[in-house]
């Protein structure tokens, strides 16, 4: 199995095409040919950084879940709830399918997304070249559907808006909604900057 970086051919982060990357003195620059980009071999300091948010996310994701995400004031009695708590609500209230949504958008993707960025990162260092391809395609699915983890802040949004509209209750945001932005975009960010280029790179050496 060859990789591009044998042939010394670079793909461009932006527009995708695959170029000879040229010979470049000390901070030179290499652009594209076809978008004028800035072209790099692999992401710079992508293990450090994807590591670095990742933990960042998994310190977020706790107060995310145990911290109420919403209160809702009605009669000058407020009810707190956490995403779970917000789930088992809905579960009693006959709101199944919105419970699942909820659940599989709060709790299940934001859960495997760390996870599987986590096992990504671990194979990279340990070199593994088990299913090089299988994992790339578990890479691009989880940066696909990882911004819709967010859809749990969407709904509070929207609750908040329909319930004072109609001047029967109030709606207050929680800690725990904050915190839950903050696995949302720390997640996001370590998807964006782990480079699974490096997983083929196990290839290279070995070979």
């Amino acid at each position: 199995m060859t990789v591009a970086i044998s042939k010394g051919l670079a793909r461009c982060h932006d527009c995708g095409l695959a170029s000879k990357f040229p010979q470049l003195a000390p901070k030179m620059v290499a652009h594209c040919p076809r978008c004028n980009s800035s072209l790099h071999l692999r992401k710079r300091d992508s293990l450090t950084r994807t590591w670095a948010y990742l933990i960042a996310a998994y310190f977020m994701y706790i107060p995310a879940n145990l911290l109420p995400v919403s209160t809702i004031i009605y009669l000058d009695r407020g009810r707190p709830d956490t995403i779970m708590s917000g789930v088992i609500g809905l579960i009693h209230d006959g709101d199944a399918p919105i419970a699942l949504v909820i659940f599989i958008a709060s709790i299940a993707v934001p859960s495997l997304k760390l996870l599987i960025l986590t096992w990504l990162l671990l194979s990279v260092k340990f070199r593994s070249r088990w299913n090089l391809r299988d994992r790339t395609t578990i890479y691009r699915a989880i940066e696909f559907i990882g911004r819709w983890s967010i859809l749990d802040v969407f709904v509070i949004s929207i609750l908040v808006a329909l319930v004072q509209l109609q001047a029967i209750a109030t709606v207050d945001a929680g800690p725990g909604a904050i915190a839950f932005c903050a696995v949302v975009v720390l997640t996001l960010f370590a998807a964006e900057s782990f480079d699974p280029r490096l997983m083929w790179d196990a290839v290279e050496e070995e070979s």
